[in-house]
């Protein structure tokens, strides 16, 4: 945000240069990016002085030149030699001594510097409007009135203001400092407090017009959605003048880093950015003597004051005359309503409208103007009416025309101001600053918050309207330290940090880490998405739309609510690379999802595996290794066997919409991942066209596990493994996962391993049939297995198979 830094200085009273002025600013919270100096020409005009032409001879060597002589006062005499066909003896001129850098309309830079003209010796120039910068005409010098003084500034002639901008990174809490108002509060605070001053904020001029509840002897307003517009004023101005606005006028909206349109539309800006309160001028012969403000009609249209045609959706809440749009509210003017140079009657709106409202409606057209950044964050209802008053007294002082009526303001029901209880030992609980009661009360007050009531203990304190950010006792405190100082915080000399907690964030951290090392060895990236994304595809990823952890004031509908999966914020990954030809798709991220279950908010940590395409590059010796299931898989175990976990069982599981195939990797019940497939519905709801297979890697589950779980040493066994095999004829839809778990519920002494080591599926087996080569290890650590032994428990495995799965040998 652009603030002026003499248009600051109309506010309060202090002789601080801008640097101070910013450093203080910066201090208190408004961190001050840049400052730019405002010239009103450039260079202001510096190292021009009025002269007055003592002499006037014709050059001896050209004949359209002559050489002057020109006093600037205490006898300083110097030779010039002018050009110009109107130079004369006793004239008043304005003259650029040596040194001085003009800058003309052209763009061009004149450097003056003394030199000889045709043998003649010159000491400046004398100009003309042009190569002054503040006029075309380059007929001849420009001569000044004769009553003008010598010596005098060229600058003050022309009544030239320079000025600083000073460029505000502005949080978006603060909404109070979007006009000069509240950045002069800020100043005010701190010079009063730490400067020992006694300066109160210099209100401007207002027109003290009455203001009524009721209806306008010529006109009517109503409001039928008080929630969307809690309160609306107006006021009708009649046989203004459209028309150029005064310089003074023009400059101060520069300043700003406005441009100047016309009076009425200048002084709608100018007391926005002075009390942070958009107005809007309408041309009062459209309203038909009637305001109505009220929600759009889906699927309406209406023209903007850019010429574009919007669809207005029914939350779009709309100014009208009853019949006709006039206004998206807070947002845009309508083309047919604005003021034009015939305009002679204007109403004037000033009106307070709820943020989360203009916001969805703003987003919702992809607008952003100076009244809708404003509303969108929250303006203080309490200047409303003064707003409207100070526009008045602009208008009429620059415009002309008069007010007929009253002000009309619609308020119903009235804000009431926040309060607070602050207890008087919580400032030094959280900050470590002792302050005396005197001081904290001093610096409360410059906060214009008010203190109801005080007891030994604590305040009952009034916040101000236009804090909207500031309604519990620690953003109280907030405000006391940026007045006071943050920079007075102390800094302890030794930080203490608990070593069982330190050690434990230190080994997640490293086994993180791993993990991440592992991946990125295999060839992954990691991504990072936002945590916001949007209702439409979070909603694949829950059965009820009440947990989902929605945002009050969403900034877009694009990012309406906290994630409750990271797959979505993945997959918009996935769509961004694959349309830049980007096709094999290796990606890992970390990161928190969130659940709302009846009144309590869950916060999960995840890590989610995607791949895509194939899964090795393109080489002359291996062929490319197209990503499918097993991939995904393997990856998977290879995580569990890296963090040192074992008897875990993998189960099927089909509990979800967005994944066509799907199973989990449990110990003791506890799920630790899921590996799947992206539905191709998913899929094509982000418009991609290669398969995605999914592992997610529940996280906190898994940190509980490895809390549990000890490394220990183990020998390794003396004895010999003995393996037998089974050629199984099953069912095509079983998969090998069923075998495994027969197996290992069969016997879990002595079985270590079972694995699929051939697949056949053709036209030699019975339709719908296929053959699994299946392998088991078993081995006792403690003596070698004898024949029988094992072709006991593999009697057992073929009889849990044929009753279970109905499985044949082959």
């Amino acid at each position: 945000m652009k603030v002026s830094y003499q248009w600051i200085k109309e506010w309060i009273s202090t002789d601080l240069d801008v640097e101070k002025v910013a450093e203080i600013l910066t201090d208190t919270g408004l961190e001050v990016e840049s400052i730019e100096k405002i010239e009103q020409i450039k260079g202001s005009l510096e190292g021009v002085v009025v002269a007055e032409v003592v002499s006037c001879e014709k050059h001896p060597d050209a004949d359209r030149l002559k050489v002057t002589t020109v006093n600037i006062g205490q006898n300083d005499v110097f030779q010039v030699v002018c050009g110009a066909p109107n130079v004369a003896t006793g004239q008043k001129v304005l003259l650029a001594t040596v040194g001085t850098t003009l800058y003309p309309n052209d763009g061009s830079e004149i450097k003056i510097k003394a030199s000889k003209i045709r043998g003649v010796e010159s000491q400046g120039m004398i100009c003309a409007e042009d190569e002054l910068g503040i006029g075309k005409s380059h007929e001849g010098i420009l001569v000044l009135d004769k009553e003008t003084i010598v010596g005098e500034k060229g600058s003050k002639i022309f009544n030239l203001e320079s000025d600083e901008q000073i460029e505000i990174g502005l949080t978006p809490n603060r909404a109070d400092a979007l006009g000069i108002i509240g950045v002069a509060r800020d100043l005010k605070a701190v010079l009063n407090v730490h400067f020992d001053k006694k300066i109160a904020l210099k209100f401007p001029k207002i027109a003290e017009i009455e203001v009524v509840q009721g209806n306008h002897p010529h006109f009517s307003i109503e409001v039928n959605d008080l929630t969307k517009c809690p309160r609306y004023a107006g006021v009708l101005i009649r046989n203004v003048k459209i028309g150029e606005s005064p310089q003074w006028l023009k400059n101060r909206i520069k300043s700003v880093g406005l441009n100047p349109i016309s009076n009425i539309v200048d002084v709608t800006n100018f007391v926005m950015r002075e009390l942070g309160t958009p107005l809007h001028a309408f041309d009062f012969n459209t309203l038909s003597s009637k305001i109505v403000v009220k929600t759009a009609q889906e699927g309406s249209l209406f023209t903007t004051l850019d010429g574009v045609e919007r669809k207005l959706s029914s939350q779009d809440l709309m100014i009208t005359n009853g019949s006709d749009y006039l206004a998206i509210a807070g947002v845009f003017g309508g083309k047919k309503s604005g003021i034009t140079e015939k305009t002679t009657d204007i109403f004037i709106e000033s009106a307070y409208f709820d943020s989360a409202s203009i916001r969805k409606t703003a987003k919702n057209h992809s607008l952003s103007t100076d009244a809708s950044f404003r509303y969108e964050r929250g303006v203080d209802p309490e200047l409303t009416i003064t707003a409207l008053q100070r526009a008045i007294y602009l208008i009429t002082e620059i415009a002309g025309g008069k007010v007929d009526g009253p002000i009309v303001d619609i308020y119903p029901v009235k804000k009431n101001p926040k309060q607070v209880v602050f207890q008087k030992n919580s400032f030094k609980k959280l900050t470590g600053i002792t302050i005396g009661i005197e001081a904290l009360k001093q610096i409360i007050k410059e906060l214009d918050i008010k203190i109801l009531k005080e007891s030994e203990m604590d305040f009952l304190m009034e916040i101000p309207l236009y804090r909207v950010d500031v309604y519990r006792e620690v953003d109280v405190i907030e405000e006391i330290l940026r007045i006071y100082g943050l920079q007075k915080i102390p800094i302890p000399e030794q930080v203490s940090i608990p070593s069982e907690l330190n050690f434990n964030q230190n080994k997640g951290n490293k086994i993180m880490n791993s993990i991440c090392n592992h991946l990125v060895s295999l060839g992954f990236y990691e991504v990072m998405n936002n945590s916001l994304n949007s209702n439409e595809n979070l909603n694949f990823f829950t059965n009820n739309e009440k947990e989902m952890v929605g945002l009050l004031n969403p900034l877009s509908k694009e990012l309406n609510s906290l994630r409750n999966s990271l797959l979505p914020g993945i997959l918009q990954s996935i769509e961004f690379n694959q349309n830049r030809q980007q096709s094999d798709i290796l990606f890992f991220e970390w990161g928190n999802i969130y659940k709302k279950i009846e009144e309590k908010y869950i916060e999960n940590k995840h890590l989610f595996i995607a791949l895509s395409g194939f899964f090795n590059k393109e080489n002359w010796k291996d062929q490319k290794e197209k990503i499918d299931f097993f991939t995904a898989k393997g990856i998977a175990l290879g995580i569990i066997e890296k963090l040192g976990l074992d008897k875990y069982i993998v189960e099927e599981k089909n509990d979800n919409s967005f994944s066509s195939l799907n199973v989990s990797i449990k110990i003791n019940n506890l799920i630790l991942m899921d590996i799947g497939l992206v539905h191709s519905s998913l899929k094509s709801h982000f418009d991609i066209k290669n398969d995605v297979f999914y592992i997610d890697v529940h996280w906190d589950n898994v940190s509980s596990v490895l809390n549990r779980n000890k490394t220990q040493y183990k020998e390794i066994p003396k004895t010999f493994t003995m393996r037998r095999d089974f050629s199984l004829l099953l069912d095509k839809n079983i998969p090998f996962i069923e075998i495994e778990k027969i197996a290992k519920k069969t016997d879990k002494k002595w079985l270590k391993n079972v694995s699929l080591f051939d697949v056949y599926e053709g036209d030699k087996l019975e339709k719908n049939k296929k053959s699994y080569a299946v392998s088991f290890i078993f081995q006792d650590d403690e003596k070698t297995l004898k024949d029988h032994d094992v072709d006991q428990i593999m009697n057992k495995i073929r009889i849990g198979l044929e009753t279970e799965l109905a499985a044949q040998l082959r």
